[in-house]
């Protein structure tokens, strides 16, 4: 059972046979609860409707309680088959269905579906707190984790003990009765939290729409912006026109290009208050809400905030390694921005004394320093674009999998899909076994959440209940523009790397080669989990690849030996601006996630505001995500008090990819072989330190990062 670990409490029957027999009289019509007999057990898209998923997902919670129900009322004694391999065999009804419920929640909702998310988030926390509060359970496996040394068990069967002991020890399964029945409350608010913060933010971001009237507004725009403004003026209703969305692939390039400062101050303004509007959909109290309920979900654990609960069970282990690698770069990175400030000036003050007399302020930081990229580079992505259009992009994804890994991708038209901007692939391996099912959904549109992600619509598994095998189902989520109706969808640098990054993350998910479900692909500790997906980004910048993949979209023609110079050249530009904008987030993150209940503050923004003057932080530069948006903490937990994990594993990736410059080819196959075995295949069935010296050779060295960043020499 590969849910992770939430909040318990004891487990009582009665509601639930309450919300049985609300459920009955429309099971058996449920296309959720039917066989699946689409081609590999993809889900029935086509019939399934919002009022399907609460009767769906209680009857499967009903079927996963009887079956833990089973476990645990054994006559025979606990071992790990009958207890630990059965749990995991567990919930694979319900896991079906909440992996498509939340798969569309995210990639493609609707009102209906967000008031069904709504009702459901108390009640489905609910029913994880029961699993993981299960006594019956929880003694068997208790009981056997006790006797582990003694067991016999294969090196994964002990990290499975291990991790299925933890999942339920950090979900309460050892506090008192009444500790127990609070911490199941805290947890079931938090479900109802963290829903309603989504939903917040995905109402900003669909209701924004800024009109650009007549040539003057689209001053300084390049033709793939105007493209991709006009096609989102379709989609929305305006068949004249262009508009700016809030979809970063069409936000930054306007932010980048427009010459109508006034324009650039509008979006950026509803850019980064996204949460921050009194009413209904207002995130502040709901996110100073979340505060409060995890610091006292930390509490009931004996820990003093919630950042100390959420980092023991990672690499970093502290607040103090975690401190430690952010604060060796922030002062790194600040000198790097005063420097890159001075470069913008300059070339204000050759443009006009006018523009020199503004100060830099945070909407024109990426129009002038593209300037200076122009000057100093001769490069602007309106050069590079025509070299990027997305089906390249995606095809050279997929040959570096072939490459590296002996990955095929076969286009299956026919699949069933939830849109019609979903592709589905078949994905072979060497042998030509059948290895995953790849499911990529590339454009943004007002149904689908902000930002680019991984998820799975089922997870690789040889112990299924009915025996077998089981292949990962996975999908990748990006949300680029669309280019205007006959025009090709052109990928910046930034969008390319995007797609590679989440397609690393995908072939961790399609290449996981383990036993057990709950150890399988992803569900590593959070600062491992971006290895796989950052270390991949560096082949989209080799120029073996760029050479075979970057065509020219009218021409042809491979992409010229001297833009690619460029390029490389210009890597490390403005980075001290991009690093200083992360870790500004990742301190934010840390501290607010470090006070306990009684000192969250009434206005969480006037809190943000003050901590980044005493980090100071430069004027004009901004952060990656204010705290009443910040997805990554407060629609859910998985980066709570982790953002830090990005350059966590920067660290691992830039040191890991030095191995392949170490054997001189990109595509060295002893190293690839590695790369393959200790990190994409492994899953969790390793320690992942040692995974990572398993494929290194040693421990990470930090100089590879810095120097990656341009923050150092060398």
């Amino acid at each position: 059972m590969a849910r992770p670990a939430v909040a318990a409490r004891p487990y009582d029957p009665a509601p639930y046979e309450a919300m049985d027999q609300r459920a009955t009289p429309v099971l058996s019509d449920n296309p959720l609860l039917r066989d699946w007999d689409a081609p590999h057990g993809l889900p029935p898209f086509d019939a399934i409707r919002p009022e399907h998923f609460e009767p769906a997902l209680r009857e499967a919670m009903r079927v996963n309680r009887a079956e833990l129900d089973a476990i645990a009322a054994q006559s025979a004694p606990p071992s790990f088959d009958n207890t630990v391999a059965a749990f995991d065999r567990c919930a694979r009804l319900l896991g079906r269905i909440e992996s498509v419920f939340y798969n569309l929640t995210a990639s493609h909702t609707s009102p209906e579906l967000q008031s069904v998310q709504r009702e459901l988030a108390a009640p489905l926390s609910a029913h994880y707190s029961a699993v993981f509060m299960h006594a019956g359970l929880f003694a068997r496996v208790d009981a056997l984790h006790a006797q582990r040394e003694a067991l016999p068990l294969t090196p994964e069967q002990r990290r499975l003990l291990e991790r299925t002991h933890l999942d339920f020890v950090r979900s309460g399964a050892k506090l008192p009765a009444e500790a127990q029945a609070r911490y199941a409350r805290v947890m079931e608010q938090l479900a109802e939290a963290t829903t309603q913060f989504a939903q917040n933010v995905l109402h900003d971001e669909s209701d924004f729409q800024l009109v650009l009237q007549g040539e003057a507004d689209l001053a300084g725009l390049p033709g793939f912006v105007r493209d991709a403004a006009r096609n989102a003026a379709i989609e929305r209703g305006r068949p004249e026109g262009h508009v700016i969305t809030l979809s970063r692939s069409l936000i930054v390039p306007f932010l980048t290009f427009s010459e109508r400062r006034d324009l650039r101050e509008q979006a950026w303004r509803a850019w980064v208050s996204r949460g921050e509007h009194d009413g209904a959909h207002d995130n502040r109290p709901v996110a100073r809400r979340i505060l409060q309920l995890r610091a006292e979900q930390a509490a009931l654990h004996g820990h003093i905030c919630y950042a100390d609960y959420a980092l023991t069970d990672t690499m970093a282990g502290t607040r103090g390694a975690v401190h430690k690698l952010i604060d060796d770069v922030w002062p790194r990175a600040l000198d790097a921005v005063q420097r890159e400030r001075a470069e913008l000036q300059a070339v204000q003050q050759a443009h006009s004394p006018e523009a020199a007399a503004q100060p830099i302020e945070a909407w024109d930081w990426r129009y002038w320093a593209e300037k200076v990229r122009q000057q100093r580079y001769a490069l602007d992505d309106a050069q590079i674009k025509p070299y990027f259009p997305l089906p390249a992009v995606v095809e050279a994804a997929f040959d570096c999998a072939r490459r590296l890994f002996g990955l095929s991708f076969t286009h299956r038209p026919d699949l069933p899909v939830y849109h019609p901007d979903v592709q589905a692939y078949e994905v072979r391996d060497a042998d030509g076994r059948l290895r995953a099912i790849f499911l990529q959904d590339n454009f943004a549109r007002p149904t689908k959440r902000s930002g680019a992600w991984m998820s799975t619509l089922r997870q690789q598994s040889r112990n299924e209940p009915e025996g077998g095998a089981a292949i990962a189902v996975v999908l990748n989520n990006n949300n680029f523009a669309k280019g205007a109706p006959g025009a090709p969808t052109l990928l910046s640098l930034d969008d390319a790397r995007t797609l590679f990054h989440e397609f690393g993350h995908g072939l961790h998910g399609m290449l996981s080669d383990v036993t057990y479900e709950r150890l399988s692909g992803t569900s590593v500790l959070k600062d491992f989990v971006e290895l796989p997906s950052q270390i991949f980004e560096h082949w989209i910048t080799e120029p073996e690849v760029l050479k075979r993949h970057a065509r020219h979209w009218q021409t042809g023609e491979p992409i010229p030996d001297a833009l690619i110079e460029r390029m490389h050249a210009a890597r490390q530009f403005n980075q001290g601006y991009e690093t200083v904008r992360y870790c500004a987030s990742t301190y934010t993150d840390l501290l607010v996630h470090t006070l306990p209940a009684e000192r969250i503050p009434e206005d969480l923004s006037a809190w943000e505001a003050d901590e980044l003057r005493r980090l100071g932080l430069p004027h004009g530069v901004g952060l990656n995500h204010r705290l009443v948006h910040f997805q990554h903490l407060f629609a859910g937990s998985g980066y709570a008090a982790g953002y830090y994990v990005y350059l966590w594993a920067e660290v691992l990736d830039a040191d890991g990819f030095e191995a392949f410059k170490e054997a001189g080819s990109p595509f060295d196959p002893a190293v690839a072989g590695r790369l393959l075995r200790y990190v994409y295949a492994s899953g969790n069935s390793l320690e992942p330190g040692a995974a990572y010296e398993a494929f290194r050779g040693r421990a990470p060295q930090v100089e590879p990062l810095l120097r990656k960043r341009g923050l150092v020499p060398g």
